[in-house]
């Protein structure tokens, strides 16, 4: 059984545009042509990939499923016409990796600095992305890499996690709370006002278990926020604290901008790579890759246990 490319590419602009008519305008073709494919890759596969209804179509399980495949096919294509323009021009990728912020931070421009001196010339582009959504984004292959939070979820299908840094979290303050002390305990900021991760997920779940395992309540003075740079520049600015790993804000704490304070009985997070399982990595991807792992062996990461 032969799927036809060109069947799939107008199944997921069914998908996209919610009904058969508007994906033969899409397509500036008829809509019985458009209903003629669906029919013919429905009877090919021995299924049916949408439920019809006045209001549009639904997509069953197996539509669902092929959807999927079919994006990963667009891109694979799409990255496979990019790869060639770029080897024509003596450079090479494209590669697209995704990551959660404080990880991208943490590992992303130390590899690009080795990166650039192999291949001054190279295509790559980088997504922040909510834990969840990256999986997705690697089974459907619009990534190659994901730079996130390791261990802090349970395995996920045809998913797999290298862990590559150790980094502990800390205290961090600016200037409004120079009076703190050079050591601290999480019971001893009752009265502290925070900025925390709003999102529901492992970096947030990391920080919450840092509270917990101090036997220390969770505060109420907050401001959620996800964003980076909006988290860092609100302590630097104000009397607000957060707690970040030490390594997120390596930058700002050698100009001064920002104070790093330890924290007694914290913890650290680990950082590194999350892949598929069962696919063969671009090159570039595996330069990326390697190249990752090549900064923990020559010691400019802080080694995972």
């Amino acid at each position: 059984m032969a799927l036809d490319p060109r069947a799939l590419q107008r199944f997921l602009t069914v998908c996209r545009e919610g009904s058969i008519g508007g994906a033969a305008r899409r397509l500036h073709v008829t809509q019985p042509a458009v209903s003629a494919t669906i029919l013919q890759l429905e009877e090919t596969l021995g299924t049916t990939l949408f439920t019809r209804s006045r209001t549009g179509i639904t997509l069953t399980h197996t539509g669902v499923a092929l959807r999927r495949r079919a994006r990963a096919l667009e891109t694979l294509l799409m990255k496979a016409e990019r790869e060639v323009e770029l080897l024509r021009a003596d450079a090479v990728g494209p590669l697209v990796i995704g990551g959660t912020p404080g990880a991208l931070v943490s590992l992303v421009p130390r590899a690009v600095s080795t990166i650039k001196v192999l291949y001054p010339s190279f295509e790559l582009q980088v997504v922040e992305r909510p834990d969840d959504e990256l999986s997705e984004m690697l089974r459907s292959g619009q990534i190659e890499l994901a730079i996130v939070t390791t261990g802090a979820v349970a395995a996920s299908e045809r998913l797999m996690e290298e862990t590559l840094l150790r980094d502990p979290f800390s205290l961090i303050v600016g200037r409004a709370n120079a009076h703190l002390p050079s050591k601290i305990t999480l019971s001893k900021l009752g009265d502290a006002r925070w900025v925390l991760p709003y999102v529901a997920g492992a970096f947030r779940r990391q920080v919450e278990a840092l509270f917990v395992s101090t036997n220390t309540p969770l505060p109420s003075n907050v401001i959620r926020c996800d964003s980076l740079l909006t988290t860092k520049a609100i302590v630097r600015d104000t009397d607000y604290v957060t707690i970040l790993p030490r390594d997120v804000v390596a930058s700002d704490l050698s100009m001064g901008a920002l104070r790093e304070i330890p924290i007694r009985g914290s913890m650290s997070r680990y950082v590194g790579v999350r892949m598929l399982e069962d696919e063969e990595l671009s090159p570039f991807a595996n330069v990326f890759l390697e190249t990752l792992r090549g900064l923990r062996s020559v010691g400019k990461l802080t080694a995972a246990k």
